[in-house]
């Protein structure tokens, strides 16, 4: 790789998830202070959990269910990235994330709305919310990064060059708030890290506090 070329970084996500979205926004601040370029993918904690329902809390579990809130927001990004090119993608999540976690709107139709005029991108795409009509690819989609990564993770996934230029996966890093500035550059170089580490795979702690949106 030479000096000017950027490390690519994959990120999976589910707009849903307030974790995903600490990361994610961690990631934008990386691109800042490091030769990154990140691309952006969709994955699905309802087709994560589809085969495990029964093994969820009721309320989680119904969000998950076909018609439930978790699959919305993943279709609109879908058909987005479908219609309109990958480009489209990080725009709309970063649209869709400000409004339901920052904002604290929650997933609702009118947050869609409304991130979807944030990005720029045509109303209409909302309709998508209850269609299966990009199922197939966003079950590919999220294929993908699952398949990098192993089943037994949640989202973000995310996907960078290990020692020997394949793709490393991993779950996370889980973090609150999400770091700027050498901080984030310092996450970053480590991530990097470990994922050169043949045989290394986790490192976790027990989480004391819930995600900070700043």
């Amino acid at each position: 790789m030479s000096e000017t070329a950027k490390t690519p970084a994959d990120f999976w996500f589910d707009p849903l998830c307030p974790w995903a979205w600490m990361t994610s926004r961690w990631m934008l601040e990386v691109e800042k202070v490091r030769p990154v370029e990140v691309r952006w993918h969709v994955m699905s904690l309802a087709v994560l959990n589809e085969d495990k329902l029964d093994q969820l809390p009721a309320e989680y579990a119904e969000n998950m269910r076909p018609g439930g809130k978790a699959w919305g927001p993943v279709r609109v990004v879908i058909a987005a990235q479908q219609l309109h090119g990958d480009e489209a993608v990080g725009r709309l999540y970063t649209a869709l994330g400000t409004r339901f976690h920052n904002e604290g709107l929650g997933v609702t139709p009118e947050a869609v709305a409304a991130a979807l005029d944030d990005a720029g991108l045509p109303a209409e795409l909302i309709e998508y919310a209850d269609k299966d009509t990009y199922d197939t690819e966003l079950r590919a989609s999220h294929k993908e990064g699952i398949d990098l990564v192993g089943q037994e993770v949640g989202t973000p996934v995310i996907a960078v060059p290990g020692s020997d230029g394949d793709q490393i996966a991993f779950f996370g890093p889980v973090v609150t708030p999400a770091p700027k500035g050498e901080d984030a550059a310092k996450l970053w170089d480590g991530t990097l890290m470990v994922a050169s580490i043949p045989g290394f795979y986790e490192i976790k702690r027990t989480r004391t506090q819930g995600p900070i949106f700043d």
